[in-house]
């Protein structure tokens, strides 16, 4: 058996891969105890309150143990994996009555209350124990204390006594309510009736008689059985645990519906001219391997409308009583993903050019897709877009992101008779709507920023004369 030193074992972290975030789960392991890993590997997969992030190991070595199987969610700075950096062969199995502890002592998260040693910096200190999903299995601390407890009997001489080791009474929901109601132990009742169960009339009767308090019995405390989980009929049933992105998405919309106050104005506008304007874009040599859509002149249209209002850009600071006019703007783009909604954003979209921008555009969308947008492509963006059309709906009244001033929904671009030069006639036509945060902007601003994009996206041309 090849031996290692606890010297040569090294404890990686669970880092903190975004601003604050003090939990992850781990969605994947990689690696396998006795796999050589190299500095830079990727070891696992997490999923933070933000995104899905690829780990990887800072250091050479062999795989020693993996502290905690997929599917737990673990404190930031909490050890996950244990390497020997010492150059030594894989550790082999011992035996099972011999097996030695995964874990250097050392390393071992700390219970609560007891505090926890420095780790790396940057990594934060979680003050939360690490939580695990509950697994289905015997309930074997219970059986134990059972056992115990018929020792201690039995070593006196004694053998359990209906005082000492009591079973739970028999009775249906109904009386167990009425028990609860008029504060009564079902424990001290006579049951009269079918094969001990105790009936509402037991209750009542015991109502009328004085309560016993029932002694104790002289053994060593035992742990509580833990409550049974609720059982539901899994075929009409799904439950999906909340977490993760999902998780956090769900607290930040109810923050932001309940702290800003909403406001939603609409237009709905003839886009003609702008869908034969993307047929000609695709084919520009300009946009030769971009992904050229609709999607594209509206989210230019609307950074033009900010450039014309910039006062729209911009932000409530609470603490300080404060505007916060930004001078740049991040674009956020609403994706739908798997693990729910996120929204990164195209840092700096204000100064792009048309093809930068839609190069910008596709990397976003295919990232999303992936599962690889990073927390940084989610942080700090100032004004949103979210695309309801794709769905063929035609609009919304949008949430605003949390910390932005204003969100544009697009809706469907449908066939529909429209009055064009004094007839009527089969017109692309879509409505846009347009939520923003009434304590900074106004129905007038509002109204201008809105009107701006309906402009442009009927007469594209403006996006060169407006420039």
């Amino acid at each position: 058996m090849t031996t290692m030193t606890e010297a040569s074992v090294r404890e990686f972290k669970m880092p903190d891969v975004g601003e604050g975030l003090t939990e992850a789960e781990i969605l994947k392991w990689f690696v396998q105890p006795g796999d050589t890993v190299t500095d830079g590997q990727v070891v696992c997969e997490v999923e933070t309150a933000k995104a899905a992030v690829e780990l990887p190991i800072p250091y050479d070595g062999v795989v020693r143990d993996l502290h905690f199987p997929e599917g737990t969610t673990v404190d930031v700075g909490t050890s996950i994996i244990a390497v020997d950096v010492g150059g030594g062969a894989a550790p082999e199995p011992a035996p099972a009555a011999e097996q030695p502890a995964v874990s250097p002592p050392a390393e071992e998260p700390k219970a609560e209350g007891s505090g926890r040693q420095p780790v790396l910096v940057g990594y934060g200190v979680a003050t939360s124990s690490t939580r695990r999903r509950p697994r289905k299995g015997p309930e074997v601390p219970v059986q134990q204390a059972s056992t115990a407890i018929q020792t201690e009997l039995n070593g006196h001489g004694a053998a359990p006594s209906a005082a000492a080791v009591k079973e739970r009474p028999l009775a249906k929901p109904p009386v167990r309510k009425l028990a609860k109601d008029l504060g009564v132990d079902l424990t001290t009742v006579v049951p009269t009736g079918p094969d001990g169960i105790i009936t509402r009339e037991d209750v009542h009767a015991a109502v009328a008689q004085p309560q016993v308090p029932q002694p104790e019995a002289p053994v060593a405390a035992a742990p509580a059985p833990a409550p049974a989980a609720v059982s539901y009929d899994t075929t009409r049933e799904t439950r999906i645990p909340i977490k993760g992105v999902r998780k956090a998405t769900a607290a930040a919309m109810v923050g932001s519906a309940f702290t800003a106050p909403h406001v939603t104005e609409f237009v709905t506008v003839d886009v003609t001219r702008t869908m034969k304007l993307v047929e000609e874009l695709k084919g520009d040599k300009e946009f030769a391997g971009l992904r050229v859509n609709p999607l594209l002149l509206i989210a230019k249209a609307l950074l033009v409308a900010i450039r014309r209002n910039p006062d729209v850009n911009a932000s409530w600071d609470e603490a300080a009583q404060e505007i916060v006019v930004k001078h740049y703007v991040n674009l956020g783009i609403a994706a739908a993903t798997p693990r729910g909604l996120i929204v990164p954003n195209i840092k700096d979209a204000h100064a792009k050019t048309l093809p930068q921008l839609a190069e910008s555009l596709g990397e976003l969308v295919s990232t999303a897709r992936d599962g690889k947008t990073s927390p940084a492509d989610m942080q700090n963006g100032t004004v949103t877009i979210t695309n309801v059309g794709v769905f063929g709906v035609d609009t919304g009244t949008p949430i605003l992101n949390p910390g932005e001033s204003a969100i544009l929904a697009v809706g469907a671009i449908k066939l529909q008779p429209w009055v064009h030069k004094g007839k009527v006639k089969p017109r692309q036509v879509t409505t846009l709507a347009l939520s923003f945060d009434h304590r900074l902007v106004d129905g007038e601003l509002g109204s201008k920023v809105l009107a701006d994009v309906a402009a442009i996206l009927e007469q594209p041309k403006r996006l060169i004369t407006w420039a």
